[in-house]
């Protein structure tokens, strides 16, 4: 009988793991993907890039994470989760160390390549290695303080670059991306030394109980039936992607040149998402814990539709305030309830694959969604049209959500 964690450790090692958990997302995206905007101006001056190349580099990391997203189960079967999650950051570290010594832009377009690939690799592994370590009942709060963590490095390399480049000049941007590389190096080794693969290496259950569940409620779907729910949550994320990006590219640009905000006004404003995004996941995963996934998922796209429409009826800078605020609260909700729901529908087996399905949906979602955006403004002139249509989409994959049908289990 494997003992419960009380009678060898005063707090669960489940605790670690969300710790670790909350360091790798923090460095995989917060640092090596969502922090590519803030050095674009200091690149840009350094190296005499143009918007286009900029552009291609911001393209290729999305490509490399696709390709992890998509190798990574395999991996995972192979090495397992530590080693993956460990090389993904190792990864991610010689890579930002080279960069931040390139001077040419074909060079710095294959590592940046090369930084998704970790990206993803290390972001899968962790989301999937959590539902072995949680129950049910506890999955979405544990998924949503890792996904915090991408919200401290948004902050993080939003105060820190544009310091090093107001330092250093030229320079800065190398700067940055080597105190990065120390940062990833740093997080891999501690993912390395202090993360396990299942509760069962330390002789532990996963954190949290086990709820009790009605038999007669729930009935098992065959493989038919699991396939329909896969693409109605790849769906789901697809829109979430699509609607995410809208905001997340054009929010900025929108303040300054719709609304008649300065530059630095939208940039603080744009970090109170980092700020608030930190607690989005925990809050909502939490929430989702107790009134079921399908109910949390509706209730996240419903405050992304409001974030949307304050800022498609240019509600004033109060509205772009609340919106802001909407927005950020709920960032990382989706992916943290995405991640606690393919584990209570598909089990801890089938969650790996499943995850990497709706990310594929995920990652179409986020590149078509600003280039459409694009082509909106491109027609109507303002970028209003394009938000209001976030909206809407964002209260269809609501009224989606809504109609999953119940987990097969509690686990």
């Amino acid at each position: 009988m494997i003992p419960d964690s009380d009678e060898k450790y005063s707090i669960h090692y489940g605790w670690v793991i969300i710790v670790l958990g909350f360091l790798v997302i923090f460095n995989a995206l917060g640092l090596a993907r969502f922090a590519y905007g803030v050095f674009i101006p200091g690149m840009q001056r350094g190296l005499a890039l143009s918007y286009q190349q900029l552009g291609f580099i911001g393209t290729s990391n999305f490509a490399g994470y696709l390709f992890a997203v998509v190798v990574t189960p395999f991996l995972i079967r192979r090495f397992k989760h530590r080693a993956t999650i460990s090389a993904g950051l190792l990864l991610i570290s010689l890579c930002m160390f080279v960069i931040s010594r390139s001077s040419s832009f074909a060079m710095i377009l294959i590592l940046f390549t090369l930084v998704g690939v970790g990206s993803g690799l290390s972001n899968v592994s962790m989301m999937v290695l959590l539902p072995h370590w949680f129950h049910s009942q506890q999955r979405g709060k544990a998924a949503g303080i890792v996904c915090g963590g991408s919200g401290l490095g948004i902050i993080i390399s939003g105060f820190l670059i544009p310091y090093l480049n107001r330092s250093l000049g030229l320079d800065g941007w190398r700067s940055g991306w080597l105190i990065f590389s120390g940062i990833s190096l740093a997080v891999a080794a501690a993912v390395a030394l202090f993360l396990r693969n299942t509760p069962a290496e330390m002789g532990l259950e996963p954190m949290g109980k086990v709820a009790p569940v009605a038999t007669d409620r729930f009935k098992p779907r065959d493989d038919s039936g699991n396939g329909r729910l896969l693409l109605r949550l790849g769906i789901l994320y697809l829109l979430f992607g699509v609607t995410f990006m809208v905001y997340g590219t054009f929010i900025v640009a929108t303040m300054v040149k719709e609304f008649g905000f300065s530059e630095a006004k939208a940039g603080i404003y744009w970090s109170w998402v980092g700020f608030f995004s930190i607690f989005s996941g925990v809050v909502f995963g939490t929430i989702s814990d107790r009134i079921g996934r399908k109910k949390g998922l509706a209730l996240v796209f419903l405050v992304q539709a409001a974030a949307n429409i304050m800022v498609g009826f240019d509600c004033g800078t109060t509205g772009i305030i609340v919106s802001v605020i909407l927005f950020g609260v709920a960032f990382f909700a989706i992916p943290a309830i995405m991640a606690a729901t393919v584990g209570d529908y598909l089990g801890i087996s089938g969650a790996a694959n499943a995850f990497v399905m709706i990310t594929i949906f995920f990652a179409i979602g986020q590149t078509l969604g600003p280039g459409g955006a694009g082509m909106i403004a491109g027609m109507t002139g303002t970028f209003t049209t394009a938000f209001l249509l976030s909206a809407l989409l964002t209260v269809a994959a609501a009224v989606l959500a809504l109609s999953l049908p119940d987990p097969p289990e509690a686990s």
